[in-house]
This record gives structure tokens, C-alpha cells and sequence, in this order.
């Protein structure tokens, strides 16, 4: 099981920075404060760094407790994606502006 932790980090850093990006968007567009978007970006993002941080703690500490950080890793990253798909499905389906 000790084999995700370089995965998750590797695509929670690259989620991460899509996220800043839509954040940067929404900014630069004067739409942050009017949509539920950068919301759920700003959730989206704080997710994904939580899963780095753990994933990373994951590699470092090869022990029992490494797996349980590995787990505690994939969870928060597997909720950033639904938060994600949920914005971008709501989004695209214009529920939300």
C-alpha cells in the first residue's frame, strides 16, 4: 500500500496549482466575491494542500505510521476531486455563475 503517497503528491501539487489559477481568475476578472466558484476553490485548494503535506509526511516516515498518514492522504485528495468535479459539473451545467 505504501506506493500512492508519491502519486497523491504528485497530483494533488498539480491540482493545487490549477486551483490558484482559477483563484488568480476570478481576481483578475472582479467575479471573486459575486460566485460560489471561488469558494469552492479556495476548499478545493485547502484540500489538496492537505493532502501534499500528508502525502509528503507519508514518504518520510516509513513506518505503521506512514501508512496511516498515506491513508489520511488519499482521503482529503479523493474529497478534493469530488469538491472539484462538483464545482466544475455545477458550473458547466449553470446552477452556479
Amino acid at each position: 500500500m505504501r506506493n500512492k503517497s508519491t502519486h497523491i503528491l504528485n497530483a494533488s501539487s498539480n491540482l493545487l496549482g490549477i486551483c490558484f489559477i482559477v483563484i488568480t481568475s476570478l481576481k483578475v476578472l472582479k467575479k471573486s466575491g459575486e460566485t460560489f466558484i471561488d469558494d469552492a476553490a479556495i476548499l478545493a485548494l485547502l484540500l489538496f494542500m492537505a493532502s501534499c503535506i500528508f502525502s509528503f509526511l507519508s514518504i518520510r516516515n516509513e513506518n505503521a505510521r506512514g501508512e496511516r498518514l498515506e491513508k489520511i492522504a488519499d482521503y482529503i485528495f479523493l474529497t478534493g476531486l469530488i469538491v472539484l468535479f462538483l464545482t466544475t459539473l455545477l458550473f458547466s451545467l449553470n446552477v452556479i455563475d
